[in-house]
């Protein structure tokens, strides 16, 4: 009972860290003159994933029979979530408030968009050859291939948000109690290092009773954190594209969410190669099949013409449903 009501803490606490650093990297951004593109694929995406990113950093460090299976089930289950149900929320969102946009269909900047998930595609491939191959040459080789390959994506991606040029101001700093002139960059700073001291902080937590509770279930510790983990710690912060989709900002939106997939799959799963015997059995090769096939699937709706309708949203969350199941009858 004490475990089970921590982890609900613990949760709590990652969801209003990373609102906290989301609202203070936007301004970040602001000071930058970066675009939505860069904002919201790099920035604004460290936010979405640092809390789930956390989880397997901090279970490696505190070590442990269970790491390896809470530190797979966390980095495994983030793209899982985020190709899948994450995206069918933002593209049902688009029909939602279609009233209030230009387009029913999520258009975002299709190149931003494409580049994100072809390089997802590519590592979530990598990630799950090296997982059946189980050899610790062959892992180092692929953290070094997507740590570099990620570093080259983030550059560009850079490179391209500072020609855009800057974003629209967002809403008013948290920690700015004066609400009348901008926020100092000092502010703006402080705000960060709090924001990330909650978000380890409820890791730590989080860690400390993953394994205590599912003993008290009799439920496999991989199961919790690569279904249960990221639909905490992922899917709240999916709410601030729902927002942005409603404001008709469909490519910081979607920028969101994929610049979270890329964090996780490259240098969140090169982490996991270095770190743990990344031996992925059934249930995380169930999670990483359907993420690889939800990343398809919405490449393939950003590069249509027509944009992301109501099918793919259907599609998009079917496949989640059918990769939990999946999950829960191989465990």
């Amino acid at each position: 009972m004490v475990a089970g009501v921590l982890l609900v803490v613990s949760f709590a606490v990652m969801v209003a860290g990373a609102a906290v650093f989301t609202n203070a990297v936007e301004w970040a951004g602001l000071r930058l003159g970066l675009g939505q593109g860069a904002v919201g694929s790099v920035l604004a995406a460290v936010a979405t994933a640092m809390p789930e990113s956390l989880i397997p950093v901090i279970a490696v460090i505190a070590g442990g029979q269970q790491a390896d299976p809470v530190a797979i089930g966390a980095i495994i289950g983030a793209p899982f979530l985020l190709a899948t149900l994450a995206l069918a929320v933002c593209g049902g969102a688009a029909l939602i408030y279609r009233a209030r946009r230009v387009s029913p269909r999520l258009q975002p900047d299709r190149a931003a968009t494409s580049r994100d998930l072809y390089v997802v595609l590519g590592a979530l491939v990598l990630a799950i050859v090296v997982g059946l191959a189980d050899s610790l040459p062959l892992r180092i080789a692929g953290a070094v291939v997507l740590v570099a390959a990620w570093a080259v994506v983030t550059w560009k991606t850079i490179a391209q948000g500072r020609a855009e040029g800057g974003t629209e101001e967002p809403g008013s700093l948290y920690f700015d109690t004066t609400k009348d002139d901008p926020p100092t960059n000092l502010q703006i700073f402080i705000q960060v290092l709090v924001s990330v001291g909650m978000l380890i902080g409820a890791a730590q937590l989080f860690v400390s009773n993953i394994e205590h509770l599912a003993h008290g279930l009799g439920v496999d510790p991989l199961i919790l954190t690569l279904v249960i983990a990221p639909l905490a710690t992922e899917l709240p912060e999916t709410l601030n594209s729902v927002i942005w989709v409603r404001q008709g900002k469909d490519t910081l939106a979607l920028g969101n969410v994929t610049g979270a997939m890329v964090i996780q799959s490259m240098p969140l799963v090169a982490f996991g190669m270095l770190t743990t015997g990344w031996r992925l059995g059934d249930p995380a090769l169930a999670a990483a099949f359907a993420a690889l096939v939800g990343t398809a699937l919405a490449l393939f709706a950003v590069l249509r013409a027509r944009g992301w309708s109501a099918p793919f949203v259907g599609w998009s969350a079917g496949l989640y449903l059918g990769g939990i199941t999946a999950i829960l009858v191989v465990t």
